[in-house]
């Protein structure tokens, strides 16, 4: 090790003197996600990798991970996704090329680095999912909290003729947190609205 920095296998080794140090307990750790810094086993590995529950109905917000691919896994239930790739890629008709899954279990895709992509369980019943990156630090940025960010008048250049007021309510009407629901699988599932 030079000035702190780690040059070797030997050198991580060395920050990681208990064998304990080498695991970690997804279930003890409430973002679930084990990465360089919640994990520092990984310093060195190049992977990070997340384990959840989608619930009934549940789906995740549209994001995207700056640093890093994903590659999305179902363990247990149904899980519907999709991704937009980058700017150039397009379908036969010139227009966005939106690759759109249906995974059950034992099932996965991959969201290349960069892609804007999301995620909806839309059944009744949990659906276990395993997110791998190959990144110790993925990033994650939620593509319409970001946008709403911006100032009104970059907004309103952005999307054209739209308000002030108008987007003052869309900013308003975002939700919060990582996770929404979608309204009419509530309605099958029977899942009251808050």
């Amino acid at each position: 090790m030079t000035d702190g920095i780690i040059c070797s296998g030997a050198d991580r080794a060395a920050l990681l003197p208990q064998d304990k140090d080498y695991v970690y307990d997804f279930s003890q750790n409430p973002g679930r996600f084990a990465d360089r810094k919640t994990f520092p086993a990984l310093v060195g590995t190049g992977g990070s990798l997340a384990v959840g529950i989608l619930p009934p109905c549940g789906m995740s917000f549209l994001h995207i991970h700056p640093r890093s691919a994903e590659l999305f896994a179902v363990i247990e239930g149904r899980v519907l996704t999709e991704a937009v790739l980058e700017a150039g890629v397009v379908d036969a008709d010139g227009k966005p090329r939106v690759i759109r899954t249906d995974l059950g279990p034992n099932m996965m895709t991959v969201f290349p680095g960069g892609a804007f992509h999301t995620q909806l369980n839309p059944e009744c019943t949990n659906a276990s999912i395993v997110a791998a990156f190959p990144s110790e630090d993925p990033g994650i940025g939620l593509i319409l909290p970001q946008t709403f960010a911006l100032d009104d008048e970059w907004l309103e250049t952005q999307f054209g003729d739209v308000s002030t007021d108008k987007i003052a309510k869309l900013r308003a009407s975002l939700p919060t947190g990582l996770f929404l629901q979608a309204e009419d699988c509530k309605k099958k599932c029977g899942i009251q609205t808050e």
